[in-house]
């Protein structure tokens, strides 16, 4: 155990580099109109919340304004979302239009005719000016003055307004070319939205020593693998923690297995143990068989947690064989974490739980201590009673440290849903002790559980091996890749195409589609829910699977090869127009990838990512069947549009997770 003297010093040299400015305080927010509370996911039944729904009227009141022939600023191209660039200007006009009420800009996507985004504050700020002897009418005439006051703006081609104030904008097409093509040239990271926060922790896969990982543990390392690559693509800075449970009373059970089975097992090392789970299985028969042994188990945690030198030596060893299985399951998935579990923040706990005392939080109850939550019928018991330390003690130092030591400004668990209430009770003791601010403030720091459903078999039950042991992850991911070649070289062979492939080309391309496969299978779900796992549905290439968006990228690859153009050359000499329907269609699509990420990183829901990566492939689909591209008068610009496509969806490729293959 680490001394805690040492641990404080450690922190306090962690702090001064972790070092940052305080949080921001946001009274006029550039993050609009999430369709959720402000990254609060507590449970909920719905996959996505509807979108607000899209007004355009003919009505006599409906007005239209040009503003294309008005003196303009150039916009900032990349400086964040178009919804947010939009919404500056939409502050701008509010400020002008009601400088006495403070609101935030309510901007859509608008899916009818009439505009290609929304603004729908004037309905509500009729309702809290109404009667107070303001000069406008009735929502449209907020509208037509919300409208009016937009400040001049390359971005703004058109505006009308319809029904009851709502404003419909109509973007430049010259501006939206521009913003591709700016994006081919400078790189996709132009397009990163602007999130609130500099600095965030995320704790998710988090295995237990001694303990293989399984299908369980899939779906916390993928989904807070791809939440902590979509707020890395954003600018913030992420600490990916794996809070593995390496400390408890199971270690004194196998530390004295090992000892009885192999008295010499530092001279034969990890022979001794050999199959990590065969021993924990047989050192859990032998501790629940045999009284003696058990207080002999028990006798040594203490002597572990004691500091002797042989437990330790033996604890490190069990520890040792068990990352090592964790970073064979890491690599395959190409998942990256900073272990930091149990034992790292023990010595924390004494420390933090005098603080929570001190503020009169901790109360006796049945011999053990305990924390009384408002609206729980059971306590947060943070001392057991026999003196020991539990989860919520950790968590509690842990939290503790990210806050003051770490200075995240949002901490973030990924686990499943039934760790719900454990984490609900946790998160109101921290504010109770004034570490977090009440939730209704929208204020930071803050913490969110990103709850998770199950994964199930066929028959609807949790999923398992057939002898009802649970799937290990690593035979499973093998079993995905060898799928998914055999499926390919079928058919590369019925093709006759596998003359054109080599081994080393076969293996990668098989375990970018396998893995792939798996991971896009539960990640375009809503993670709230449980889903059926199927590797017949997951390694398809109909409908909306990973192996299906594969074969989409690596045609449009080939659209491009097959051109014999030089792309790189293009995009410096080159120009997008979009004067087509389906040129126009799939260019506003194309921008709205920053917002798809703000959305998806504002709520915690990757599917918001897939859905938009999936309906990006349809898209490209009907602009090609429409639009000639090799050949055509407009050939430049469509092979633009298509490379377009493509480094989008690599770059939500890379955030899925997912390596991206060029030929299929």
């Amino acid at each position: 155990m680490r001394a805690l003297a040492a641990a404080a010093a450690t922190a306090t040299a962690t702090a001064a580099a972790a070092a940052a400015p305080s949080p921001a305080r946001f009274p006029l927010r550039l993050v609009v109109t999430p369709r959720a509370s402000l990254g609060h996911c507590r449970a909920s039944s719905s996959a996505r919340s509807p979108r607000r729904a899209c007004y355009a009227t003919t009505m006599g009141d409906e007005t239209s304004t040009s503003v294309a022939t008005q003196s303009q600023e150039p916009a900032a191209v990349g400086a964040g979302s178009v919804k947010q660039q939009l919404s500056k200007l939409v502050i701008a006009s509010l400020r002008t239009t009601v400088p006495e009420v403070e609101v935030d800009p309510m901007v859509e996507v608008c899916t009818a005719k009439f505009g290609d985004y929304q603004c729908n504050n004037a309905m509500g700020l009729w309702s809290r000016i109404k009667g107070s002897g303001t000069s406008f009418k009735n929502p449209n005439a907020i509208g037509q003055a919300i409208a009016k006051n937009l400040p001049p703006s390359d971005i703004i081609e058109s505006t009308s307004v319809a029904g009851p104030g709502f404003v419909n904008i109509v973007l430049s097409n010259s501006w939206v070319a521009k913003r591709i093509q700016d994006m081919l040239v400078n790189g996709i990271k132009t397009w990163a939205p602007i999130l609130p926060v500099k600095r965030a922790v995320l704790d998710f896969s988090s295995p237990n020593i001694a303990k293989e990982m399984h299908v369980g543990h899939l779906r916390s390392t993928i989904i807070g693998d791809t939440l902590a690559r979509m707020f890395e693509f954003s600018n913030v800075e992420v600490l990916r923690r794996n809070h593995v449970g390496d400390w408890g009373t199971q270690f004194g059970m196998l530390i004295q297995y090992l000892f009885e089975k192999f008295p010499n097992w530092e001279e034969i090392g990890s022979q001794a143990i050999g199959d990590l789970q065969t021993f924990y299985k047989a050192s859990k028969n032998r501790f629940d068989g045999d009284a003696e042994f058990k207080d002999r188990a028990q006798q040594a945690v203490v002597r572990l947690q004691g500091g002797e030198e042989r437990y330790r030596a033996a604890w490190n060893k069990i520890c040792e064989i068990s990352r090592n299985e964790f970073d064979m399951v890491y690599k395959l998935l190409n998942v990256k974490l900073e272990e930091k579990g149990e034992s790292f923040y023990n010595p924390f706990i004494p420390q933090v739980l005098e603080e929570l005392n001190n503020k009169g939080l901790i109360k006796e109850s049945e011999g053990a201590k305990v924390i009384f939550i408002e609206g729980h019928q059971i306590p947060l018991i943070v001392v057991k009673r026999d003196g020991g330390f539990n989860y919520a003690s950790t968590d509690l130092a842990a939290l503790w440290y990210r806050l003051n030591v770490e200075k995240a400004e949002w901490i973030i668990y990924v686990t499943d849903v039934g760790q719900q209430q454990h984490f609900d009770m946790f998160f109101n003791a921290a504010r109770m002790a004034g570490w977090l601010p009440d939730p209704k403030e929208k204020k930071y720091p803050k913490t969110n559980h990103v709850g998770f459903g199950l994964v199930l078999g066929s028959d609807g039950k949790r999923f398992r091996t057939r002898s009802t042991e649970v799937v290990r992850l690593i035979e499973l991911l093998d079993e995905a890749k060898s799928r998914s070649k055999s499926e390919l070289l079928q058919r590369l062979t019925e093709n006759g195409k596998i003359v054109d492939w080599t081994e080393e080309e076969l293996e990668k391309t098989s375990e970018a589609v396998g893995y792939g496969a798996v991971k896009y299978a539960d990640l375009k779900n809503n993670r709230l829910t449980n889903y059926t796992f199927s590797f017949e549905q997951m390694l398809s290439d109909k409908g909306n699977t990973a192996v299906y968006l594969q074969y989409a990228h690596a045609r449009i690859c080939s659209i491009i090869r097959k051109s014999n153009k030089d792309v790189e050359e293009l995009k410096m000499s080159g120009a997008i127009s979009l004067d087509h329907p389906d040129e126009r269609v799939l260019g506003l699509y194309l921008i709205r990838f920053a917002e798809v990420v703000e959305e998806a990183c504002t709520n915690l829901l990757p599917n918001v990512l897939c859905e938009y990566l999936y309906n990006l492939s349809e898209m490209f689909t009907r602009f090609y069947t429409n639009c000639q591209v090799v050949g055509s008068p407009e050939e430049t610009s469509r092979l633009l549009l298509c490379q377009a496509t493509a480094v989008v969806m690599r770059q939500c490729f890379e955030l899925l997770g997912i390596t991206p293959v060029y030929k299929l």
